[in-house]
C-alpha cells in the first residue's frame, strides 16, 4: 500500500493541500511553507515543540525508544569504543576518521592550541569573579577578529581549519577562565598531551608540579563531552543555526550558542542540580521536601525530565555509569552527594507522579556529580558542556549555511496587543 504524499486542511471554506515529508526514521512532517501565501493562516507552536526548522543529517534522536545516533552511529557504542575527538570528527565532517585523518586533525589541534598574545589582554580585561560563560562567549567572538580570512569559508579545507581552531582554542580559553578566577598563573597547553588530558593539565597543574590525570578520569571527561557532541536542535544549537542563517560567521554563531547554553534550564541545569544536593547536605531542605515541592509544582525537580525523551535518556545512563565507575574504582568518593542523588532518583522513579509523566533523570542530574568528581567547580559546568557541544554547533552551522533550503530564520508571531490608537497629547494624559 502506497503511503500518502499529502494531507488536506479545510477551514472557513478554504481547503489547502499540505505535502507530507518523511524523515529516514520516524519523523513525519506537514510542509506548511506555502500555508500563509495560499490561505493567510499561520501556525502557532510556542517553544517550537512540534515544529521542524530544518532538515538535518547530523543527529537522530528517538525519544520514544531512547535512541541517539550520530551520523547513523549509536551513541552508546561510540561512548564505549570511541574518543571525544574521533566522535567530534564524525559529527563535524560526516564520517569516522581513518587513522591518517585522525592523526592529521590531532596535529591541527596541537598547532592551533595557543591563543594570540593580544587576545590575552582581552582576557585580562574581565574581572576575576566574572562568570566563565560570559568570558568564553566574548573570547570566542573576539577570536574571530584574529582570523578574518575565515569569516568567509569557501572550501572544505577552510572549514576544517576553522573547526580545528575553535575546537582547540575553546579548550585553552576555558582553562584560562578557570585559572583567572582562581588567581592562578595560566598554564600553556602541552603539545604532547591528548585533547582531554591537556585540558586537565591546563586546569590543575601548578608551578613545579604537573597534574597527571589518571586514565579513568581522562576517559570520564572524554565520555562526558562525547555525550554532548551534538544535541540536535536543542536551544543552543537552534540559536547557532538561527544566527548562522543571517550569514554570520562561524565564530559569532558558536558564541551565540554559548550564551544560549548558559541558562539555568539548559547548560546551567547541572550547576543547579549540584546546588540542590548542597541544600540537602547543608540541611536547608530534605529529599522528601524536594519531591513534594516538585509534585505540587511549587518547584521543578532539577535534573529530571527532558522534552524529547519519554523513556530513559541513554546519555544520562552513560554519564551515570561513568560516574559510578569512578566511585567503584576509587577515583571518586562515595559521599553524601552520591547518596542524596541515589535517594532522589529512587524515590522519584517509585512515585506514580513521575512515572505517569515519563520523568527520568536527564544528563544534568549525574553530570553534576561526574564533573564534581574530577574537581571541576560548578561555575565551570556549563563551560565543559559548551566544549562538548562545540562539534555539533560547528556541524549545524555548516549544514545551515550550505543548505539549498537556506533562508534567514524569521518566526511569525500572533500579535495580541493594542489595536491602532491615536496619539494622546501630553496635557491630556492622566497623571
Amino acid at each position: 500500500m502506497n503511503e500518502p504524499t499529502s494531507a488536506t486542511l479545510t477551514f472557513e471554506g478554504k481547503t489547502v493541500t499540505l505535502p507530507i515529508i518523511r524523515g529516514d526514521h520516524v519523523e513525519t512532517a506537514l510542509d506548511v511553507r506555502k500555508l500563509r501565501s495560499q490561505t493567510g493562516w499561520i501556525t502557532l507552536d510556542p517553544g517550537y515543540a512540534n515544529t521542524a526548522a530544518c532538515k538535518s543529517a547530523i543527529t537522530h534522536i528517538d525519544g520514544e525508544r531512547g535512541v541517539v545516533l550520530y551520523r547513523g552511529y549509536d551513541l552508546e557504542e561510540l561512548a564505549e569504543k570511541a574518543t571525544f575527538v574521533e566522535t567530534a570528527m564524525l559529527v563535524m565532517f560526516g564520517e569516522l576518521p581513518t587513522r591518517n585523518e585522525r592523526e592529521e586533525f590531532r596535529i591541527m589541534l596541537r598547532d592551533q592550541e595557543l591563543l594570540h598574545e593580544a587576545l590575552l589582554s582581552h582576557l585580562d580585561g574581565f574581572p576575576p569573579n566574572g562568570h566563565p560563560m560570559a568570558i568564553l562567549a566574548a573570547m570566542i567572538n573576539a577570536m574571530g577578529s584574529y582570523y578574518p580570512e575565515l569569516y568567509e569559508i569557501d572550501s572544505p579545507e577552510d572549514f576544517r581549519l576553522a573547526a580545528a581552531k575553535i575546537m582547540s582554542k575553546v579548550r585553552t580559553i576555558a582553562a584560562f577562565c578557570y585559572r583567572k578566577s582562581q588567581g592562578l598563573p595560566l598554564n600553556y597547553p602541552n603539545p604532547n598531551l591528548d585533547y582531554c588530558r591537556n585540558f586537565l593539565h591546563m586546569m590543575f597543574s601548578v608551578p613545579f608540579w604537573t597534574y597527571q590525570a589518571p586514565d579513568p578520569v581522562v576517559r570520564a571527561l572524554s565520555v562526558f563531552m562525547l555525550c554532548h557532541a551534538d544535541q540536535a536542535l536543542d536551544t543552543s544549537c537552534a540559536t547557532v543555526r538561527m544566527v548562522g542563517s543571517s550569514q554570520a560567521n562561524l565564530f559569532a554563531s558558536v558564541s551565540s550558542g554559548i550564551s544560549a547554553l548558559w541558562g539555568r534550564r539548559h547548560g546551567g541545569a547541572s550547576s543547579a542540580a549540584l546546588g540542590m544536593f548542597e541544600d540537602v547536605v547543608a540541611g536547608r531542605t530534605t529529599v522528601a521536601r524536594i519531591i513534594e515541592a516538585s509534585k505540587s509544582r511549587a518547584e521543578r525537580l532539577v535534573g529530571f525530565g527532558q522534552r524529547i525523551f519519554k523513556v530513559e535518556d541513554p546519555r544520562a545512563r552513560i554519564i551515570k555509569n561513568t560516574y559510578q565507575n569512578l566511585v567503584k574504582n576509587g577515583y571518586a568518593k562515595r559521599d553524601a552527594f552520591h547518596d542524596i542523588a541515589l535517594e532522589i532518583e529512587e524515590r522519584a522513579l517509585a512515585d506514580a507522579y513521575f512515572a505517569e509523566r515519563n520523568l527520568y533523570p536527564n544528563t544534568n542530574f549525574y553530570a553534576s556529580l561526574l564533573l564534581r568528581a574530577i574537581n571541576i567547580p560548578s561555575r565551570m559546568f556549563p563551560v565543559i558542556t559548551a566544549m562538548g557541544n562545540m562539534p555539533g554547533w560547528i556541524a549545524h552551522w555548516s549544514e545551515e549555511t550550505n543548505s539549498p533550503d537556506q533562508r534567514i530564520h524569521r518566526p511569525r508571531q500572533i500579535y495580541i496587543g493594542r489595536k491602532r490608537h491615536a496619539y494622546t497629547p501630553m496635557e491630556k494624559r492622566k497623571s
